[in-house]
């Protein structure tokens, strides 16, 4: 297991310089912050309310949702106080593109840490459940989670492994909610 820990975190070093080397185009920089900046929370709480306001089943999905954001938040920090990872940003911050860590970091001192992404994960657990709820937006939701994802790696916030690991987790906690309340 050591060897693979050992490979995997050779890979991410390696791939977060050259990220780091790459000058996005303007476009590019853009979408990423910007999608960083939706895996914030505030997109999220808005879908909550407009499935508050639908009643009935779209009460259970907001459940489904409320409880994956739930379970991934925990599964989170759990994951973080156990890894540890520093984040690259510290190590090396991002030449082309300058993305503070945000001030709230000083009230939740697990999320200094990188390994998993909580972007990723709470934007795949949310979007997984919305995607399994309204299949023909799918495509949409996903595409949005997988912004969010790749934001918080190409902007040099976390290691891909981070992304991907917090990606399939989300995702994997989504379903089940989703499994567990909805149907």
């Amino acid at each position: 297991m050591n060897a693979v820990l050992t490979f995997v975190n050779a890979s991410d070093l390696r791939l977060a310089g050259r990220v780091r080397l790459w000058t996005p185009p303007r476009w590019v920089r853009l979408w990423m912050l910007w999608a960083t900046t939706l895996g914030d929370g505030w997109l999220w709480l808005s879908v909550g309310f407009a499935l508050l306001d639908g009643g009935g089943r779209w009460r259970r999905v907001l459940a489904a949702a409320a409880i994956a954001a739930g379970v991934a938040n925990i599964a989170l920090v759990l994951l973080k106080r156990r890894f540890r990872r520093a984040r690259p940003c510290d190590a090396s911050p991002h030449p082309a593109v300058t993305v503070r860590v945000s001030s709230y970091l000083r009230y939740v001192p697990s999320d200094r840490f990188s390994f998993p992404s909580g972007h990723s994960m709470n934007a795949f657990a949310l979007a997984t459940v919305l995607a399994l709820t309204f299949p023909w937006g799918a495509p949409l939701f996903l595409i949005l989670a997988g912004s969010i994802a790749a934001s918080r790696f190409v902007l040099g916030l976390h290691y891909l492994s981070d992304v991907v690991a917090g990606s399939a987790l989300g995702a994997i906690i989504g379903a089940a909610a989703y499994a567990a309340i909805v149907p």
